[in-house]
């Protein structure tokens, strides 16, 4: 165990690990999602799930126990209640790093035939221990700031306790800027506000010196007082991580993930209403269910498609995403859209190049029947042709324009001709190149003109 902790405080940035689920660091830039915190108990994808991000919270683990150690010496030593506080704070912000050390390691075990999802809940259960760490100490440091106001007692070495304070100051700082300047460079908005956290520690630590100050001053009780702040500071620590941790083990989540999921689902061209949504944490991945619509005539082997580009676009938009499980639904009322009075379309065609991947197909519109071309993936600045193939030799042109609103969705501006049984191309260009999409549209069994 003592060997594996001085490989996990490794006192250099590792290489590239398995942090990450596909073992890289994810730069994730997208800015369609809103912020995430971070509280003591509850680890935030976006730190967790980048290998430097972990390198951070190493190092800050190391720099607070340092300025904790020295700090208790000099509360032996003087016996001042307001630094006792600040130390038990600084142990306690310190000594959360340990039982989520724990449970990191515990989650990355793989799943069995008992705990068929693994082991990402005791992340929660290392919350709850964290939750009452730090009550403890509020408690322990509550009680004796209290029992010194009733029973005061002399303070000894004055300076000593104003240099811990300034001590307390200079490691809550360093900490801060080590936080953001590693926040900003992985852009994890999480760890960024854990930088300006320790910033604020920091300045509890600087009340220690003026209690320091005021007992100097002919003030006595300066330091008790001092010490029931810096308690009271400690509660609400204790009241914002307990209510993270337990809306996480209710299996809560933040309202702007659910969001991001259903925009990111919403980006696959086949989708046509993302029906439902619902995600929980377990430990800081995430696992999402979701059901989508699609046209009612979708094959199955076109509807594992959809799920597949389903399963891509949410992975690329929340990097903390563990699984998405997605149900592909007809959409309700409808056959698929393709139906007109006594007409009934052709089934869709999937269609995969280089240049767009996607699906081809005969649609009612408003304006009549169009083509239709729906893409899961399409290449910048990709114009599109169907041409399709008459008998002696006679070739049908049709321009596909973007439909208004969906870059990834083109309709033809002319309806084709019937009968709708003929084989086909799309013909995809962009400015470095071009490439042909053959495909074939056959209509119903039984379909009369």
């Amino acid at each position: 165990m003592f060997r594996a902790a001085l490989v996990w405080l490794g006192f250099a940035q590792p290489e590239h690990a398995a942090a990450h689920a596909g073992g890289h660091d994810h730069d994730h830039r997208h800015g369609h999602g809103g912020k995430h915190g971070h509280t003591h108990g509850v680890v935030d994808p976006t730190i967790a799930t980048t290998t430097k991000g972990i390198w951070a919270i190493k190092w800050s683990f190391v720099i607070l126990a340092i300025t904790s150690a020295l700090q208790l010496a000099v509360v032996f030593a003087t016996g001042s209640v307001a630094l006792l506080a600040d130390t038990i704070h600084n142990i306690g912000d310190a000594v959360t790093a340990v039982p989520l050390w724990i449970a990191f390691r515990l989650a990355r075990r793989p799943p069995s035939q008992r705990f068929t999802y693994g082991l990402g809940r005791v992340e929660d259960l290392a919350g709850i221990a964290i939750v009452g760490i730090i009550l403890f100490s509020a408690a322990f440091a509550g009680y004796e700031a209290v029992s010194r106001l009733i029973h005061p007692q002399p303070i000894t070495l004055l300076w000593a306790v104003a240099a811990a304070g300034v001590i307390g100051f200079v490691g809550n700082e360093a900490v801060a800027v080590f936080r953001i300047r590693v926040g900003r460079e992985i852009d994890s908005a999480a760890l960024i506000a854990d930088g300006y956290h320790a910033r604020t520690d920091g300045l509890t630590s600087l009340a220690v010196v003026l209690g320091a100050a005021g007992v100097w001053a002919g003030y006595p009780l300066a330091d008790p007082i001092i010490g029931l702040l810096i308690t009271v500071a400690i509660l609400g620590i204790v009241w914002q991580s307990s209510k993270a941790v337990f809306t996480r083990m209710l299996d809560g989540v933040e309202p702007e993930v659910v969001a991001e999921i259903t925009h990111a689902a919403e980006h696959v061209g086949a989708i046509r209403k993302v029906q439902r949504v619902r995600a929980r944490w377990l430990g800081h991945r995430l696992t999402a269910e979701l059901d989508v619509a699609v046209a009612g005539d979708t094959t199955v082997r076109e509807a594992e498609a959809i799920s597949a580009d389903v399963e891509a676009a949410v992975a690329e938009h929340v990097p903390a995403l563990a699984t998405a499980h997605v149900r592909v639904r007809p959409q309700e009322g409808s056959d698929g859209g393709h139906a007109h009075g006594g007409h009934h379309s052709p089934a869709p065609v999937p269609l995969k190049g280089e240049l767009a991947e996607g699906i081809i197909e005969i649609v009612d519109t408003p304006e009549g029947e169009r083509f239709r071309f729906t893409a899961s993936r399409l290449a910048p600045g990709a114009e599109i042709v169907a041409v399709i193939h008459r008998p002696g030799g006679v070739s049908e042109t049709l321009s596909l324009a973007p439909e208004a609103g969906n870059t990834l969705r083109r309709v033809s501006r002319d309806a084709p001709s019937e009968p709708h049984e003929f084989d086909a191309h799309l013909q995809v260009r962009n400015a470095e190149r071009e490439e042909v999409l053959p495909f074939r549209m056959m209509e119903p069994a039984g379909h009369v003109h």
